[in-house]
Protein backbone atom coordinates (compact mmCIF):
# COMPACT_ATOMS: atom_id res chain seq x y z
CA UNK A 1 0.00 0.00 0.00
CA UNK A 2 1.07 3.37 -0.57
CA UNK A 3 2.59 5.67 2.63
CA UNK A 4 0.63 8.64 0.68
CA UNK A 5 -2.95 7.25 1.94
CA UNK A 6 -4.38 10.48 2.70
CA UNK A 7 -4.24 11.71 -0.73
CA UNK A 8 -4.84 9.24 -2.84
CA UNK A 9 -8.14 7.79 -1.15
CA UNK A 10 -11.06 9.66 -2.21
CA UNK A 11 -13.10 11.57 0.92
CA UNK A 12 -15.91 8.93 2.92
CA UNK A 13 -18.16 7.68 1.12
CA UNK A 14 -19.02 4.76 2.89
CA UNK A 15 -21.61 4.85 5.76
CA UNK A 16 -19.68 4.34 9.29
CA UNK A 17 -20.65 1.28 10.83
CA UNK A 18 -22.16 3.50 14.16
CA UNK A 19 -26.22 2.82 14.00
CA UNK A 20 -26.17 0.14 12.61
CA UNK A 21 -27.60 -3.36 14.06
CA UNK A 22 -24.30 -4.93 16.05
CA UNK A 23 -24.80 -8.40 13.86
CA UNK A 24 -24.59 -5.81 10.49
CA UNK A 25 -21.54 -4.19 11.61
CA UNK A 26 -20.03 -7.25 12.89
CA UNK A 27 -20.28 -9.22 9.94
CA UNK A 28 -19.00 -6.29 7.76
CA UNK A 29 -15.95 -6.07 10.24
CA UNK A 30 -15.43 -9.77 9.73
CA UNK A 31 -15.56 -9.38 6.40
CA UNK A 32 -13.54 -6.63 5.77
CA UNK A 33 -10.50 -8.10 7.85
CA UNK A 34 -10.59 -11.18 5.69
CA UNK A 35 -10.40 -8.96 2.23
CA UNK A 36 -7.70 -7.35 3.07
CA UNK A 37 -6.12 -10.48 4.74
CA UNK A 38 -6.52 -11.07 0.79
CA UNK A 39 -5.06 -8.29 -0.86
CA UNK A 40 -8.54 -6.59 -1.42
CA UNK A 41 -7.73 -2.40 -1.85
CA UNK A 42 -11.34 -1.98 -2.50
CA UNK A 43 -11.84 -2.88 0.96
CA UNK A 44 -8.47 -1.24 1.97
CA UNK A 45 -10.13 1.85 0.67
CA UNK A 46 -13.62 0.63 2.78
CA UNK A 47 -11.32 0.47 5.97
CA UNK A 48 -9.87 3.91 5.46
CA UNK A 49 -13.11 5.50 4.57
CA UNK A 50 -14.60 3.99 8.08
CA UNK A 51 -12.12 4.63 10.33
CA UNK A 52 -9.69 7.21 9.23
CA UNK A 53 -11.56 10.39 11.12
CA UNK A 54 -11.94 7.92 14.36
CA UNK A 55 -7.98 7.19 14.62
CA UNK A 56 -7.03 10.47 13.87
CA UNK A 57 -9.39 11.86 16.35
CA UNK A 58 -7.90 9.07 19.14
CA UNK A 59 -4.44 9.65 18.00
CA UNK A 60 -4.71 13.79 18.46
CA UNK A 61 -5.36 13.32 22.15
CA UNK A 62 -3.01 10.71 22.74
CA UNK A 63 -0.32 12.78 20.51
CA UNK A 64 -1.34 15.41 23.45
CA UNK A 65 -2.81 17.73 20.12
CA UNK A 66 0.30 17.17 18.41
CA UNK A 67 -1.58 17.59 14.76
CA UNK A 68 1.88 15.82 12.24
CA UNK A 69 2.19 13.22 15.21
CA UNK A 70 -1.38 12.45 14.68
CA UNK A 71 -1.43 12.58 11.69
CA UNK A 72 1.92 9.94 10.78
CA UNK A 73 0.44 7.92 13.53
CA UNK A 74 -2.93 7.67 11.51
CA UNK A 75 -0.91 6.60 8.33
CA UNK A 76 1.14 3.93 9.89
CA UNK A 77 -1.51 2.44 11.16
CA UNK A 78 -3.22 2.04 8.14
CA UNK A 79 0.21 0.30 6.22
CA UNK A 80 0.36 -1.87 9.61
CA UNK A 81 -3.51 -3.22 8.77
CA UNK A 82 -2.08 -3.45 5.37
CA UNK A 83 0.24 -6.02 6.50
CA UNK A 84 -0.65 -7.48 9.16
CA UNK A 85 -4.59 -7.31 9.63
CA UNK A 86 -5.80 -11.17 9.13
CA UNK A 87 -9.69 -11.37 11.07
CA UNK A 88 -11.82 -9.69 13.07
CA UNK A 89 -14.53 -11.04 15.30
CA UNK A 90 -16.65 -8.12 15.58
CA UNK A 91 -16.51 -4.31 14.41
CA UNK A 92 -15.11 -3.61 18.83
CA UNK A 93 -12.34 -6.43 18.06
CA UNK A 94 -10.94 -4.44 14.87
CA UNK A 95 -11.27 -1.17 16.42
CA UNK A 96 -9.34 -2.32 19.75
CA UNK A 97 -7.16 -3.96 17.23
CA UNK A 98 -6.63 -0.48 15.16
CA UNK A 99 -6.09 1.38 18.62
CA UNK A 100 -3.97 -1.01 19.91
CA UNK A 101 -1.68 -0.01 17.15
CA UNK A 102 -2.43 3.28 17.20
CA UNK A 103 -0.73 2.80 20.90
CA UNK A 104 2.06 1.15 19.57
CA UNK A 105 3.20 3.50 17.17
CA UNK A 106 2.65 6.39 19.52
CA UNK A 107 4.84 5.09 21.81
CA UNK A 108 7.95 4.21 19.26
CA UNK A 109 7.42 8.17 18.50
CA UNK A 110 7.71 9.15 21.97
CA UNK A 111 10.39 6.80 22.46
CA UNK A 112 12.43 8.38 19.51
CA UNK A 113 11.70 12.14 20.65
CA UNK A 114 13.15 10.82 24.00
CA UNK A 115 16.31 9.60 22.05
CA UNK A 116 16.38 12.54 20.50
CA UNK A 117 15.55 14.90 23.43
CA UNK A 118 19.07 17.52 22.87
CA UNK A 119 16.55 18.52 19.70
CA UNK A 120 13.44 18.52 21.31
CA UNK A 121 11.75 20.85 23.74
CA UNK A 122 11.11 19.27 26.97
CA UNK A 123 7.65 20.45 28.09
CA UNK A 124 6.29 18.95 24.84
CA UNK A 125 7.52 15.80 26.30
CA UNK A 126 4.74 13.62 28.30
CA UNK A 127 6.28 11.98 31.76
CA UNK A 128 4.20 8.96 30.83
CA UNK A 129 4.32 7.46 27.39
CA UNK A 130 0.85 7.81 26.00
CA UNK A 131 0.29 3.91 24.97
CA UNK A 132 -0.42 3.35 28.79
CA UNK A 133 -2.97 6.25 28.61
CA UNK A 134 -7.31 6.48 29.31
CA UNK A 135 -9.85 4.46 27.59
CA UNK A 136 -10.34 5.04 23.78
CA UNK A 137 -14.11 6.91 25.21
CA UNK A 138 -12.43 8.98 27.15
CA UNK A 139 -9.93 10.30 25.17
CA UNK A 140 -12.59 10.99 22.56
CA UNK A 141 -14.41 12.93 25.23
CA UNK A 142 -11.39 14.57 25.59
CA UNK A 143 -10.91 16.25 22.44
CA UNK A 144 -14.66 16.79 21.83
CA UNK A 145 -14.73 19.10 25.18
CA UNK A 146 -11.38 20.57 23.63
CA UNK A 147 -12.93 21.30 20.67
CA UNK A 148 -16.27 22.89 22.37
CA UNK A 149 -14.22 25.25 24.16
CA UNK A 150 -12.72 27.23 20.87
CA UNK A 151 -14.86 29.73 19.51
CA UNK A 152 -17.27 29.09 16.44
CA UNK A 153 -15.20 30.03 13.68
CA UNK A 154 -11.98 27.92 14.78
CA UNK A 155 -14.51 24.86 15.52
CA UNK A 156 -15.33 25.52 11.65
CA UNK A 157 -12.29 25.58 10.67
CA UNK A 158 -11.22 22.50 12.28
CA UNK A 159 -13.65 20.45 11.46
CA UNK A 160 -13.46 20.77 7.65
CA UNK A 161 -10.11 20.73 7.66
CA UNK A 162 -9.31 17.57 9.69
CA UNK A 163 -12.73 15.73 9.82
CA UNK A 164 -14.50 16.84 6.31
CA UNK A 165 -10.52 16.89 4.99
CA UNK A 166 -11.06 19.91 2.87
CA UNK A 167 -7.34 21.62 1.42
CA UNK A 168 -6.72 25.11 2.95
CA UNK A 169 -7.21 26.29 -0.63
CA UNK A 170 -10.79 24.68 -0.89
CA UNK A 171 -11.50 26.30 2.69
CA UNK A 172 -10.58 29.70 1.18
CA UNK A 173 -12.48 29.37 -1.73
CA UNK A 174 -16.07 28.46 0.57
CA UNK A 175 -15.17 31.37 3.16
CA UNK A 176 -14.05 33.93 0.58
CA UNK A 177 -10.38 34.22 1.84
CA UNK A 178 -7.08 33.79 0.49
CA UNK A 179 -4.95 30.37 1.52
CA UNK A 180 -2.79 32.53 3.17
CA UNK A 181 -5.07 33.50 5.93
CA UNK A 182 -6.53 30.50 6.37
CA UNK A 183 -3.30 29.13 7.47
CA UNK A 184 -2.50 31.97 10.07
CA UNK A 185 -5.99 30.95 11.59
CA UNK A 186 -5.68 27.42 11.42
CA UNK A 187 -2.43 28.03 13.29
CA UNK A 188 -3.83 29.67 15.85
CA UNK A 189 -7.02 27.52 16.37
CA UNK A 190 -4.72 24.23 16.56
CA UNK A 191 -2.47 25.92 18.76
CA UNK A 192 -5.30 26.73 21.49
CA UNK A 193 -6.49 23.28 20.69
CA UNK A 194 -3.11 21.67 21.91
CA UNK A 195 -3.46 23.51 24.78
CA UNK A 196 -6.91 22.49 26.05
CA UNK A 197 -5.95 18.67 25.30
CA UNK A 198 -3.18 19.04 27.24
CA UNK A 199 -5.03 20.83 30.50
CA UNK A 200 -7.59 18.81 29.83
CA UNK A 201 -5.62 15.78 30.12
CA UNK A 202 -3.52 16.91 33.00
CA UNK A 203 -6.58 17.78 35.09
CA UNK A 204 -8.33 14.52 34.14
CA UNK A 205 -5.36 12.50 34.82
Amino acid sequence: MSLLIREQIPRPTVEASIGQPASAADAEARVLAASIARGDEAAFRALYERYHQRLFRFALVLGRGDESLAQDTVQAVFVVAAKKLRRADSEEHLWNWLARIARQQLAKAWRTRRREAVMVSVEVLPEDCPATAEPDSFLEEVLDGAVKMLDSEERRLIRIFYFDRLSQKEIAEQLGTTPKAISSRLERAREKLRLMIKRKLSHET
